[in-house]
């Protein structure tokens, strides 16, 4: 994926070595295939270059603490691949999908994860409530998608029954947590908090909505 873009990748926070450890080279690569053909693309907007590693990168790094080394993620909305390329990178034990239905950004993920070496991520071009009952997943991912009340709904389609969703929500965490009460409460979730990832580890935390989906009916 050669590029000839004016932008280039900034370089990482010394502290992203010690996060990705022996996979920090792969971490930069993505760094510059985002701020490359991402940019040009359309993937990513070129005013996030300067802010690529604590805003995206580190931020969705973060996440992988709260999934599990092995098992399956689904990815809904990947776009750029944040979070799941970087789950994918820092997780080899992990299978986890793509989940993106437009043609540019699904085709990106996939030249994107084929650079890489990602053996572990698999791009499906779709919508992610028209793969519900079809892909399931021990842990659903999603960054900046749709509101909680729309994404519970798509994650607890994919998610197996005692799976966990993982909504990457920031400052309006606590008021889509708020706003989602009624939809969750329908979809029979008991358990949704906010949590942070990464505290101590990167900066800022990653905030995050998580809940277990319930046995299905």
């Amino acid at each position: 994926m050669k590029s000839g873009s004016p932008h280039s990748a900034p370089p990482a926070p010394r502290y992203a070595r010690d996060l990705f450890g022996s996979r920090f080279r792969a971490a930069e690569q993505y760094a510059e295939i985002l701020t490359g053909a991402g940019i040009e693309r359309g993937v990513i907007g070129p005013r996030e270059t300067e802010r690529l590693w604590d805003r995206h990168i580190l931020n969705c790094a973060a996440l992988s603490e709260l999934v599990p080394p092995s098992g399956t993620v689904a990815d809904i909305g990947s776009g750029a691949g944040l979070p799941g390329i970087v789950l994918a990178i820092l997780l080899p034990g992990v299978r986890v999908t793509l989940v993106e239905p437009l043609l540019r950004r699904s085709a990106f993920l996939a030249q994107c994860a084929a650079e890489l070496g990602l053996g572990n991520a698999e791009v499906r071009r779709a919508r992610a409530e028209d793969l519900a009952g079809e892909l399931t997943a021990d842990v659903v991912t999603a960054r900046a998608v749709a509101p909680l009340s729309r994404l519970a709904v798509w994650s607890c389609g994919l998610a197996r029954p005692g799976g966990t969703v993982l909504a990457m929500k920031g400052a309006r965490a606590r008021e889509e947590l708020r706003d989602a009460a009624a939809v969750l409460s329908r979809l029979g979730v008991r358990d949704a908090r906010i949590v942070e990832a990464g505290r101590g580890r990167v900066e800022p935390p990653a905030v995050v909505v998580r809940f277990t989906v319930p046995a299905r009916n």
